[in-house]
């Protein structure tokens, strides 16, 4: 019984813990580790003492991913310490628990009046909401909510209610479907495309409704690419469709990410409770309102769209308290996080952390576009009101993100007058290869792309569109508060790294392509910047080829023949493989 724990669980290490290693005791009758079949299915059988335990998860959870570098998520991967104080001080306070917890209960209170503030809500009205888990719950709700008021007014009618279906884009993230099944709502998808954006068709979505629909979720930020969809214009249609059939079709907006960076970043947006056919809006705090999973808010225009049959009363937490949300207990640490999130930045604040995403987001989607690989299926960078992809966009883009640079610098950090310049969206970038480039190389797979880049550490998905254009593939990077310049500068260094080794692995084993794996050192200081300027003309094909060669050489990953001898670099890297009898060059081949 003297094996250490590194014999049973390979990849943790020997740990000295004061005179004695752990043993394989700690680990078997501690974690109910049958000694036979190694089960860790069974529960533990006997206590383990806690530094053990704590030392066999710590050294387990090293094999995850490194958050900063997870591109994939919108949640909140990092806070101040005075933040995570907060946090680790209030672990053990149940939010629900009002009687007790009073002063909690008063920054809840607070947060929602701020929320209602910030969404335009009425002034002199008493906000009427709560803090969620996530926007799942706070959609859920709205849904729910929009459901009770529609059957109430069919009854009051006397007229059936058994048949009520909601409308929303294909484009919408799982909790609108799991809303409407779990609430026997049938879902009316709107098919996307290009032409809308890949987000709601607003005119098809008109066509969806009948009398019994009992409203419309929108999305402030499609998961997918980041665009918004168009609440005032669907309002506005909805208003002439009540004047022309009477169907009167509230609207909730799942604002996940967006309702905490459209109020910051782009407040000339008109989408929240200036649009008279908002009813709710639904929110993660813990995305773009910078607090640690998991806290949402569901926010109603006024009590009489909130239906009291929705609400609870109990008294046995030692006073009458009200409750409307599908959880109960809750933790207040991270309701007290967002409130410090929200006194500490104020809308100064963050204001300036929403700019700063939005730049390093068009940094990164111009720079993509100027490698002549890759085109953006979001539309952030891109001039008000023109979207979608060509050389003509690209040029134009490229050249108002570098205007724009001089003008963010004669200006202060939380002035969103140079986001009126771009389209409105998330700070999201979405990409795949450009036409010209899977012409050039037919075989050229996104996902080996995704995956090289885990070898250097980063989390970056491909996945399809959505239903009916999920043809197309796309690569995502979603911009945070931790990003920075250096961030995108390496990100693009390992993303033509990746490229340029997915190429080589068409003509050689995967081993041989990563032979040597890692950059020459060579600075990433500005490059995004510079490659973003460095295309500025329309190119033929030969003139890629050149650009695409030149990328690589700055980068350090065209390897030449000055590795091995005193001469100058060689103008063709030094790997050559045989196709039909003729030796190419790698690049050759590739390109």
């Amino acid at each position: 019984m003297s094996d250490s724990i590194s014999s049973i669980l390979p990849g943790t290490r020997r740990l000295g813990l004061g005179r004695r290693r752990i043993q394989k005791t700690d680990l078997v009758y501690g974690a109910g580790i049958s000694e036979s079949s190694g089960d860790v299915s069974l529960f533990p059988s006997n206590s383990m003492p806690a530094r053990n335990a704590y030392q066999l998860i710590h050294d387990s959870l090293k094999f995850d991913g490194d958050p900063t570098l997870n591109c994939a998520t919108f949640l909140t991967t990092w806070m101040e310490p005075e933040a995570e104080k907060l946090i680790m001080e209030n672990l053990g306070k149940n939010r629900v628990d009002i009687d007790e917890y009073e002063a909690t209960e008063r920054i809840h209170r607070r947060c929602l009046a701020h929320l209602h503030d910030l969404w335009n809500g009425e002034k002199g009205v008493e906000p009427t909401g709560t803090v969620v888990v996530g926007s799942s719950e706070g959609i859920m709700l709205g849904g729910l909510a929009l459901k009770w008021r529609w059957r109430a007014r069919r009854e009051a009618q006397g007229k059936d209610t058994s048949k009520p279906n909601i409308v929303f884009a294909a484009n919408a993230q799982v909790a609108l479907e799991k809303t409407a099944r779990y609430f026997d709502i049938e879902s009316r998808l709107v098919p996307v495309s290009e032409e809308s954006h890949y987000c709601l068709d607003i005119h098809k979505a008109l066509d969806m409704i009948d009398e019994n629909t009992i409203g419309m979720f929108l999305i402030l930020g499609s998961t997918y690419t980041g665009h918004y969809e168009k609440v005032l214009e669907m309002s506005q249609l909805l208003d002439k469709l009540k004047a022309d059939t009477g169907f009167d079709v509230p609207i909730h907006v799942d604002g996940a990410s967006g309702a905490f960076v459209a109020p910051f970043a782009q407040p000339d947006l008109c989408w929240d409770f200036r649009v008279p056919r908002v009813v709710s809006i639904s929110t993660s705090g813990h995305k773009f309102g910078l607090t640690y999973p998991g806290i949402g808010w569901v926010l109603w225009r006024a009590t009489e769209y909130l239906p009291d049959g929705l609400t609870f009363e109990l008294s046995y937490l030692g006073g009458i308290e009200k409750t409307f949300t599908l959880n109960f207990s809750h933790p207040a640490c991270f309701l007290i996080a967002q409130y410090y999130q929200f006194i500490r930045f104020g809308r100064e604040g963050y204001a300036r952390v929403m700019n700063s995403c939005l730049y390093h987001a068009r940094l990164l989607s111009v720079a993509l576009e100027a490698t002549g690989m890759y085109e953006c299926i979001s539309d952030i960078h891109r001039p008000r009101g023109q979207f979608g992809y060509s050389e003509e966009s690209r040029l134009a883009a490229g050249n108002l993100f570098q205007e724009s640079v001089s003008l963010e610098l004669k200006s202060s950090g939380s002035n969103p007058s140079v986001n009126r310049l771009f389209n409105h969206g998330l700070p999201e970038v979405a990409f795949r290869f450009t036409d010209w480039f899977i012409e050039k190389h037919p075989t050229a797979n996104q996902d080996i792309v995704s995956t090289l880049l885990r070898v250097r550490g980063w989390i970056i998905p491909n996945y399809p569109l959505p239903p009916n254009m999920n043809k197309l593939r796309v690569l995502r990077v979603v911009i945070k508060e931790a990003s920075s310049e250096d961030f995108v500068n390496r990100l693009v260094r390992d993303i033509l790294w990746a490229t340029k080794t997915m190429l080589d692995t068409q003509n050689q084993t995967l081993g041989e392509a990563l032979s040597k794996p890692l950059a020459n050192s060579k600075s990433t200081s500005n490059l995004a910047q510079q490659i973003a300027s460095s295309n500025r003309t329309t190119m033929d094909n030969s003139q890629k080829h050149s650009h695409w060669k030149g990328l690589l050489k700055r980068i350090g990953e065209m390897h030449t023949t000055a590795d091995n001898e005193s001469g100058g670099p060689s103008k063709e890297p030094v790997l050559e493989i045989t196709d039909n009898g003729s030796k190419k060059t790698l690049y050759q081949k590739s390109c």
